[in-house]
């Protein structure tokens, strides 16, 4: 499919075109809603454990049962026989550390702690590297396959459990997040007071993105080009689809870098930052990204392991923004490297083939 057939509304210019005098598009509208703060959560008694926090359980103002324990029997998705072992061993701590006991009184508005069992995670063969880091925040360049914070599955093999891990700082925290499958440059916040503030850069819209593709080339397809559509991502459906006709809550600008062949390196600017939008956008213009597991058809779930030769050929290359705490002026690169663009064969190549016994 080309741009002129897709439904998003798209802006399209000739190499070294300047765009038309007309009056500039309007400004896509926030989706965010300005809340309350929250209060800050009460410190937890319990160390981390491989860059995992405790979990807190609090305790609400309407109690529907006596004690600690039969509110954890109630809330926590656990027999009562393992709550009960777990009390016995001590599992579950209060706020000054004291362990809870079967007979341990409900406190209304109390929270207690304790930390899940973490189960075996394929390791991601990849280190995450460190391309800054000062007493505000850590610029890391996280490889494919490593997921930015834990989430499902993925948990103590994520950059953020990592980090925390390698570099003994137990508050850090992101600021943002990249897709488990797409590599590149993630900024950490390093003190808890600090987060929001970098944080609203990012949803004011005050960083600029600059990401890495390869795809196919195709000359029939008019680039550069901007796309504007409405993409949202359904409760237990994996891929984000965009929906025709409705109010744009996305845009990205598509260019070609370079070809050579039947490859193409494309240089991607979102302007927004829904899940899975730069996928979605390379897609609807006929040029799904190497290795894309989602686009343009699902590939259905199995429990191999991920393949790591050949990983998503999506990068976020560069990071600029003003510090909104030093005002400083940063600009920062990834080292990483899009493999099926420097070493297709190498990218490309079948598994190779364990000898069958006789």
């Amino acid at each position: 499919m080309t741009p002129n057939q897709a439904p998003a509304a798209i802006e399209q210019r000739g190499p070294g075109q300047r765009p038309a005098t007309a009056p500039p598009s309007p400004r896509l509208p926030l989706t965010h809603v300005r809340r309350r703060k929250r209060p800050t959560p009460p410190p937890s008694p319990l160390a981390q454990r491989s860059g995992i926090d405790a979990v807190r359980v609090r305790m609400p103002a309407t109690p529907a049962e006596r004690t600690v324990r039969d509110h954890l029997v109630a809330r926590l998705p656990a027999p009562a026989d393992v709550i009960d072992a777990m009390i016995a061993q001590g599992a579950f701590v209060t706020a000054d550390g004291t362990p809870v006991t079967p007979d341990t009184p409900y406190e209304i508005g109390g929270n207690v702690w304790f930390h899940r069992d973490l189960a075996p995670e394929p390791p991601v063969p990849y280190d995450v590297e460190v391309v800054y880091r000062d007493e505000h925040i850590v610029i890391a360049d996280k490889p494919h396959f490593l997921a930015t914070t834990p989430r499902g599955s993925h948990v103590t093999e994520t950059a953020l459990a990592r980090l925390r891990r390698d570099l003994g700082i137990e508050r850090l925290s992101p600021a943002h997040r990249l897709d488990r499958l797409t590599a590149g440059l993630v900024l950490f916040v390093v003190r808890p007071e600090d987060r929001g503030r970098y944080q609203t850069l990012f949803r004011d819209r005050r960083v600029t993105k600059k990401y890495e593709a390869v795809a196919a080339y195709d000359p029939q397809v008019t680039l550069p080009v901007t796309l504007r559509s409405r993409i949202e991502k359904a409760p237990g459906r994996l891929a984000a689809f965009e929906v025709p006709g409705a109010e744009p809550n996305a845009q990205s600008h598509i260019e070609l870098a370079d070809h050579k062949g039947d490859l193409g390196l494309y240089h991607l600017t979102p302007h927004t930052g829904r899940t899975h939008q730069l996928r979605v956008h390379m897609n609807r213009v006929g040029l799904p990204i190497l290795g894309d597991p989602l686009f343009p058809e699902t590939v259905e779930p199995t429990p191999a392991p991920d393949d790591f030769r050949r990983p998503l050929q999506l990068l976020s290359r560069t990071l600029e923004f003003t510090d909104p705490v030093t005002g400083r002026e940063h600009h920062f690169m990834s080292r990483r490297e899009l493999t099926a663009w420097t070493a297709y064969e190498k990218w490309n190549r079948e598994p190779r083939q364990e000898p069958q016994e006789p």
